[in-house]
């Protein structure tokens, strides 16, 4: 629940004022320092895909780390991503608008690195870093989501790269659309429809210039903390209020409901 004595902005820029620190302490928690102890030791044995996708407790936590979690039963997709790897511009890893494949596969490229794959700096160091900020994120969700998605938006905003890449990011697209006073209710609308409507909005290229993405964030954060206030004020007519409000509730995908948003609309961008 939204705390009324601590905006959500506020909230985001005290995580983010001395970042290392935070994230310094976030490793320390002893349940992300038990994940991060056994992933350690037992990385360097996984030799394989199929080694990868066995270790149910490594596997959870890449997936973690590189932002999958929600997709994280869906092996079977998950084993053709990292079996096509990234060399191939028609792989599996580059025909997806969501950059979180090519990242993991970009890190566990097994098709490229063999059973040396483990070994590199991408699939130790970095991928507990990201694991790490992942956690983060976690946890200033639970206190207030709004913190989460502006934590989120930060970091991956940047990689966005079409209008389709925000559609393909449920976090993004909430930001977006709260930012902008976009009805979660057009969701529903057609893809390439919905890729026009943010094309007249907001131009994608000010996603790769961090100042025009504070400021975003600033206007995502202020529109958050008035809609949620109106939802806490009286939940009865926050059901009725689709201009400003956005649905919170976690949003499940089939795989191929997922693969079909996410495929890539060559000259779309």
């Amino acid at each position: 629940m939204l705390s009324t004595a601590t905006s959500t902005y506020a909230s985001y820029n005290r995580l983010t004022k001395d970042l290392t620190k935070t994230l310094a302490q976030t490793a320390k928690e002893p349940d992300v320092k038990r994940e991060t102890d056994y992933y350690n030791a037992h990385i360097g044995d996984i030799k394989s895909i199929d080694d990868f996708l066995k270790n149910d407790r490594i596997y959870r936590y890449a997936m973690k780390a590189f932002g999958l979690s929600d997709l994280t039963y869906a092996k079977g997709m998950i084993r053709k991503v990292l079996e096509g790897g990234v060399s191939d511009r028609n792989a599996m890893a580059n025909q997806l608008n969501d950059p979180r494949f090519k990242a993991l596969a970009t890190a566990f490229d097994f098709k490229t690195y063999g059973d040396a794959t483990t070994n590199t700096q991408a699939v130790q160091k970095d991928t507990v870093d990201k694991y790490v900020r992942q956690q983060l994120e976690t946890e200033a969700g639970s206190d207030n989501e709004g913190v989460r998605l502006a934590l989120y938006f930060k970091r991956n905003a940047a990689n966005v790269t079409s209008p389709y890449g925000i559609l393909a990011d449920k976090a993004i697209l909430q930001v977006y659309q709260t930012a902008f006073d976009i009805s979660s209710m057009t969701s529903s609308q057609d893809i390439d429809v919905q890729a026009n409507n943010i094309k007249k909005k907001l131009d994608v290229k000010d996603l790769q210039d961090p100042a025009k993405v504070d400021k975003i964030i600033q206007k995502f954060t202020a529109k958050w903390d008035v809609a949620n206030s109106q939802a806490t004020a009286d939940p009865v007519l926050s059901l009725f209020n689709t201009s400003s409000t956005v649905d919170t509730s976690p949003v499940t995908f089939s795989t191929d409901l997922y693969m079909s948003l996410s495929k890539l609309k060559l000259g779309g961008g």
